[in-house]
């Protein structure tokens, strides 16, 4: 099956915002072995919308729209699309309901006429109720091409995705099964990694794909099998996952599997009934940020202090101003004192603490432009390490937080 994303709305073709969605769809539906022929963004334009329906209707069996559901005119998807399949809108009472109910235990304010035309669907459409907001998903068939609609609001089209519009495909259609398995590895390099696994990866079978998806500080590589035999896809894997395992046990930080290492690292750290905290200076907030996007981390992660200017190093995490005036902020000795003192303060079992110089100035400090110093603190130890991360800001600041994240695993790793 052949599917095409059609992301609607002006804010995207201006760069307003991020077009996160097709993303989100394209690794679902490729997940249960459909494959994306093409995505496109149209402006919320009636003509614009109606000739990529049409050209996408020749090319795809599925296409999954999103965007231009809202309840303001300018708002065109739904009057569009009842007008492609010459259809006109009809209230839909369940929609009205599940209207009427939200505003009620959720919103507490009036309802207003452009609210209540939120239920007004094609009548051919069937709905997909949208247990987060206003706008329904629809399902509608045209030349043996189905085509589905989602509110743009990435939470709303997320779980109309996973609870209603994937189960209905499943019942539909008969799809390959496919399996993947992601390696995070930290350390070295895609192209050093890749000689090192050329053998493997050359006596791979037909159908079993090896993909390197390097970002700063590490590479994630995932295998990903596909076939109509369950039994012998997961056996394969099993077997070529006991072949690679020991060719990187040295760089290998663990499975993702659609779970970030921070996760990796939480559920570990949950398992074991361990805490963590973080004293950020260059990557400000960064490693709790990601730590705490991730939801229960208040199990294991219990605060950050953002200590980016030296003032608050010295009167809220109480680094010594000795200590800065002989070594700098930039230095081993204060990262590590940072450490050690949101681990007391935060009273954990780890801490990172991180200072540098991400750019593009190095205020008063001893060391070059680029040089992170992240140090990893546990109730009996401290220790840093010096990193050169280069001369991009951005760059600098997310290997830091990369490079953060891998030491603690591999100090948690160690008990």
């Amino acid at each position: 099956m052949l599917a095409e994303i059609i992301t609607i709305g002006d804010e995207i073709l201006i760069g307003q915002i991020v077009d996160s969605n097709s993303a989100f769809i394209s690794k679902e539906l490729n997940k249960i072995g459909v494959s994306v022929y093409q995505i496109t963004s149209v402006q919320d334009d009636r003509t614009h919308i109606l000739k990529a329906l049409a050209e996408a209707e020749a090319n795809a069996d599925l296409v999954i729209l999103t965007g231009g559901l809202g309840p303001t005119k300018d708002d065109i998807t739904k009057k569009t699309i009842a007008d492609y399949f010459d259809d006109t809108l009809t209230e839909n009472r369940s929609v009205r309901k599940n209207i009427e109910h939200l505003w009620e235990v959720f919103v507490k304010k009036p309802l207003m006429q452009v609210n209540l035309d939120q239920a007004l669907v094609p009548s051919k459409a069937s709905v997909l109720m949208n247990k987060y907001g206003s706008a329904p998903g629809m399902w509608l068939e045209k030349n043996e091409t189905i085509f589905i609609s989602l509110p743009g609001v990435p939470y709303e089209m997320k779980a109309l995705i996973i609870d209603e519009v994937l189960p209905k495909l499943r019942t539909r259609f008969k799809f390959p099964y496919i399996q993947h398995k992601t390696f995070l590895t930290y350390g070295m390099g895609e192209s050093s990694l890749a000689e090192r696994i050329e053998m493997f990866e050359n006596d791979l079978p037909d159908f079993i794909k090896l993909a390197y998806l390097p970002s700063l500080g590490r590479v994630r590589l995932r295998l990903s099998a596909k076939g109509s035999d369950k039994d012998i896809i997961e056996a394969e894997m099993h077997k070529q996952t006991s072949l690679l395992l020991p060719q990187i046990k040295d760089i290998f930080a663990g499975f993702e599997e659609d779970v970030s290492i921070e996760a990796v690292i939480g559920n570990y750290l949950t398992k074991i009934g361990k805490t963590v905290a973080t004293a950020e200076s260059c990557t400000g907030g960064l490693i709790a940020e990601r730590f705490t996007a991730n939801a229960g981390a208040s199990r294991y992660f219990k605060g950050s202090i953002v200590c980016y200017t030296r003032e608050i190093k010295v009167n809220i995490l109480k680094v010594s101003e000795d200590l800065i005036e002989t070594h700098s902020v930039v230095s081993a000795e204060v990262t590590e004192a940072m450490a050690q003192n949101v681990l007391q303060l935060m009273q954990t079992d780890y801490a990172i603490a991180t200072t540098g110089n991400a750019g593009p100035t190095t205020d008063d400090t001893d060391e070059g432009l680029g040089i992170v110093y992240i140090a990893v603190a546990t109730k009996d130890k401290v220790y840093s390490e010096q990193f050169s991360f280069g001369n991009h800001r951005v760059k600098v600041i997310n290997k830091a937080a990369n490079k953060a994240f891998e030491l603690l695993q591999k100090e948690i790793l160690k008990k």
